[in-house]
């Protein structure tokens, strides 16, 4: 063969090698599927991706082989059967050959085996370790936390921040292995009831992690369960018609609003805003479901950690049904009834944080397998970033310990089960109430009332799980409360544990 014949041989050939190249699509695996993964223990794990259509595909890891058939669209899945709890790093192979026996691989290196647990919410679930990573952060003791977060059973999923109309097939992200360089960027309240968890149960520990600051809770709900409900649907189709009206800036405006941003901060006035796109705004219904959520459903997961509260939108009292909902979609997506545990708000002088958002918060509680962890004495008076954030994640790991995997220990602070008037008294009685005590010295943030509803401070009595409240200035008490306000200063009923009561009332309507 003569040199120039060659030459048109060998660039046919590449040509239809490039042809072929271009008409196959790529192997892919869904976000979370990352090197340095862990995956859920004990459970069923589904692994999906997407290939050609009509490619074979096949999941490679444990002693496992399991296949699956692309369809049309390009979707797979396979589900491995539950695996044993490991903390050796193994390889994750899933491989795909087409009608022409072309193989194509995709290898995943140190993934471990163990608990995984999703973290949402707004900003105080985004807040993370550094303030050098994110201003409003930060936790105390920052530099001797990160110094010390040597943990390689520990890793974090942390999304890229995504507001979508209609729900995503990905979403950014990787899992990183914790270390002095990483955990800055973890989620506070994920590393330090991660780190807890690891300890206790000393297995690898997975945090995925989705948050948005600001976001409501509806923000975080399907479309579809939204259509069942006349008010949940009322506030969609607001949504819908908002969608519907916007219209882009244009390039020259774009530029007219940058430029009168600029003026304004060198000014030192509030810079104007132009027109704000409906679906990037995260409080409107469904967008941080569709960007975040959506694409990690159904990546096997042990429960829910949920910390949001302080983003309400009218009409207010829809909140605790937004969070009701919001549970069982969750648990119908993932298809079991996966423990959700809440951060119930924590102290601020503001009513973003008032008692009624935390008794809405508390209404969860009826469903089965929720638990709420009370941060009231951990609170920032002029802060809705508390800095103070290891208790938060040691009391979530207290309540996953005792309700998730059968420890033996006490999960919360003292509840209030009976209130009842006796003889110008009112008695008040807990459970959780072992070594019922206050911390630091005399009762605070009690009070009683009389039939006129008036509330005045009262004097208490504590004997063994009974409270005895008495005031001079309401003679014959009908009702009681306590750290019933946004910021209640100096609250210190506590158990021997050292946790906090949740706020109450005994007159609620």
């Amino acid at each position: 063969m003569n040199a120039k014949l060659f030459s048109r041989v060998s660039l046919a050939v590449s040509s239809l090698l490039a042809l072929a190249s271009l008409g196959r699509a790529e192997l892919k695996l869904a976000s979370p599927f990352t090197d340095h993964m862990v995956l859920q223990r004990e459970l069923p794990v589904p692994v999906w991706g997407w290939s050609g259509p009509g490619e074979k595909v096949t999941v490679e890891f444990a002693g496992q082989k399991k296949s699956a058939t692309a369809a049309a669209d390009g979707k797979w899945r396979v589900d491995l059967d539950p695996l044993t709890a490991s903390s050796a790093p193994r390889e994750f192979t899933v491989s795909s050959v087409n009608r022409n026996s072309q193989v194509e691989n995709r290898k995943l290196q140190d993934v471990l085996v163990g608990e995984v647990w999703l973290g949402s919410g707004q900003s105080n679930m985004d807040f993370v370790i550094s303030k050098k990573v994110k201003s409003f952060a930060g936790v105390e003791n920052e530099e001797q936390e990160i110094a010390a977060a040597n943990h390689p059973l520990i890793r974090m999923f942390t999304g890229k921040s995504a507001k979508a109309y209609t729900p995503q097939e990905t979403v950014g992200g990787e899992w990183l292995v914790c270390s002095p360089e990483t955990v800055p960027g973890f989620s506070a309240v994920g590393y330090y009831f991660a780190r807890e968890l690891q300890k206790e149960l000393k297995i690898p520990v997975g945090i995925v992690t989705l948050s948005f600051g600001a976001s409501c809770a509806q923000a975080w709900i399907r479309r579809d369960v939204m259509l069942g409900d006349p008010a949940f649907k009322a506030v969609l189709d607001r949504f819908d018609e908002q969608v519907k009206a916007y219209v882009p800036p244009t390039a020259a405006e774009v530029a007219q609003q940058q430029a009168a941003a600029t003026q304004a901060r060198a000014a030192g006035r509030t810079a104007p805003r132009g027109r704000a796109d409906p679906v990037q705004d995260q409080h409107n219904p469904t967008v941080m479901f569709n960007g975040m959520i959506a694409p990690v459903v159904p990546y096997a997961i042990r429960g829910v950690l949920w910390y949001q509260g302080e983003s309400i939108t009218a009409p207010k009292e829809l909140f605790p049904r937004w969070n009701e909902l919001l549970i069982a979609d969750w648990r119908k997506l993932w298809g079991r009834e996966l423990p959700f545990h809440i951060v119930q708000l924590a102290a601020l002088d503001n009513s973003s944080n008032s008692p009624q958002v935390r008794e809405w918060q508390a209404e969860a509680l009826k469903l089965p397998h929720t638990g709420m962890v009370v941060t009231i004495d951990v609170g920032d008076k002029k802060d809705v970033h508390p800095h103070n954030k290891a208790p938060v994640g040691d009391r979530l790991s207290r309540l996953a310990l005792a309700q998730v995997y059968g420890r033996k220990i006490e999960f919360s602070g003292p509840q209030l089960t009976t209130a009842a008037a006796d003889k110008g008294a009112m008695k008040l009685k807990f459970s959780h109430a072992e070594g019922l005590a206050v911390k630091g010295g005399a009762p605070v943030g009690f009070e009683v009332a009389g039939a006129d509803g008036n509330y005045a401070p009262a004097e208490v009595k504590i004997s063994g799980d009974t409270l005895t409240l008495t005031s001079v200035a309401v003679p014959a008490p009908v009702s009681a409360r306590y750290a019933w306000a946004n910021y209640p200063e100096g609250a210190n009923l506590i158990n021997a544990a050292g946790l906090p009561a949740a706020p109450f009332r005994t007159d609620r309507k």
